[in-house]
């Protein structure tokens, strides 16, 4: 005969085992690959503090802490978009560090289209969307801001997803402006998808190496407004959010919490692009 003790402790198993569904997430491969060879990973739903706190060095007013929930999971590239995969579905390559570019001749010897693909205006990132979605059969789409954070982050809080500093060995960051005297372009240093390790999502150069577009148009108090659920940006603007810094600007505009702006027909040679996938 079973004991009291150890029938309640069996049934409370099985009760603790039926409190939990299995849902599409649970089911969801950890990472995919589309046709054109882009590593994409599965970013879970949950929450988090967006922005950063009073006490975070080098903040700026527009960064206020508020908690923001991510409430449908979705795959992320772990790497910004390369400028082979840029030239398969556009057919062009804008990019400086291109057999094609102006600085050609720093890369010589490499395989460029590893690198990624830079000198993209906000538009320019729509249309590769669009057109990669109707390749794939999927719907893909530039990250909005809360998005980008959350994934950077990874379940950090510190200013950097690998701690509260930045230096060179861990991101593709200008740490000495120095070095590149005004009108003076640098030299190929932008970097392969996996030349720094990844954070705990499995993403790469969330910090770094060229700036990334996100859907949202910029709102300077739209964090004060901001719904908590999946939150859009404000409905219309005159720039749209930039994340993650780059090789060519100091580290602290590489922040998780760090937010640039630049109207959506603008092109710098930093300007670069990572997508969304849907699930």
């Amino acid at each position: 005969m079973v004991r009291v003790g150890c029938r309640f402790a069996v049934v409370a198993l099985l009760v603790a085992a039926g409190t939990h569904r299995t849902t599409a997430e649970d089911k969801a491969p950890k990472a995919i690959v589309n046709s054109i060879g882009m590593k994409l990973v599965l970013i879970p739903s949950g929450e988090f503090l967006m922005g950063s706190p009073e006490n975070e060095a080098l903040r700026i007013r527009d960064e206020q802490q508020h908690r923001v929930r991510i409430t449908k999971h979705f795959y992320m590239g772990a790497g910004e978009v390369s400028q082979a995969q840029y030239q398969q579905i556009i057919g062009s390559n804008p990019s400086l560090y291109s057999p094609g570019g102006q600085q050609r001749d720093a890369v010589q010897g490499q395989d460029s289209g590893l690198l990624p693909v830079e000198r993209i205006t906000w538009n320019d990132a729509q249309e590769f969307c669009r057109r990669l979605s109707q390749k794939e059969g999927r719907k893909y789409r530039l990250p909005t801001e809360a998005e980008w954070e959350y994934a950077c982050r990874a379940g950090t809080t510190t200013a950097y997803n690998f701690g509260p500093a930045c230096t060179s060995a861990a991101a593709s960051v200008n740490i000495n402006p120095a070095s590149f005297p005004r009108g003076q372009k640098p030299r190929a240093p932008t970097k392969p998808m996996d030349t720094y390790a990844p954070n705990a999502f499995g993403l790469y150069h969330m910090h770094g190496n060229v700036s990334e577009w996100c859907s949202d148009w910029y709102g300077r108090r739209y964090y004060l407004e901001s719904p908590v659920d999946d939150p859009q940006g404000p409905a219309t603007g005159d720039f749209r959010v930039i994340r993650g810094g780059s090789y060519l600007f100091r580290e602290e505009l590489a922040r998780s919490a760090r937010r640039d702006v630049a109207p959506p027909g603008y092109q710098f040679l930093d300007l670069g692009m990572r997508v969304v996938c849907e699930p």
